[in-house]
């Protein structure tokens, strides 16, 4: 990853969050987003630092033309699961997912409506 010094201080302290993060593939390049950095109290003053800035990633040949493969021909989806340090260098761990058919979230959304039914029916029993 190409990272900013104040970036890999707060790498350092955890104050990183991938819970709404993605990687997307841009002209043969690949770029995490969303991913949520926050900044430290030490941060210098006269500098503003994003939360959440876009974050090139350093991947070696093989593995981007393994993605751009996934991402652009089986339309697949690439996650970052975790975000590690190895050797003095930040890891970024990249899961390919498949996204949910139209079908599937119906299914979610009908069990979610059963659920909240049944809590409510629950709830005036008592």
């Amino acid at each position: 990853m190409v990272l900013q010094g104040w970036e890999v201080k707060n790498l350092r302290a955890g104050k990183v969050q991938l819970r709404d993060a993605y990687v997307i593939i841009k002209n043969a390049e690949a770029w995490l987003l969303g991913a949520l950095i926050t900044p430290l109290g030490t941060v210098s003053t006269h500098y503003v630092p994003e939360n959440n800035r876009t974050c090139k990633l350093l991947l070696n040949r093989e593995e981007l033309n393994k993605f751009i493969g996934a991402v652009e021909r089986k339309g697949k989806a690439l996650i970052p699961v975790a975000m590690y340090w190895k050797n003095n260098r930040v890891k970024l761990e990249i899961a390919l997912a498949t996204g949910k058919k139209e079908h599937d979230k119906r299914d979610t959304e009908k069990d979610r409506d059963w659920q909240r039914e049944k809590s409510r029916v629950m709830k005036a029993h008592n």
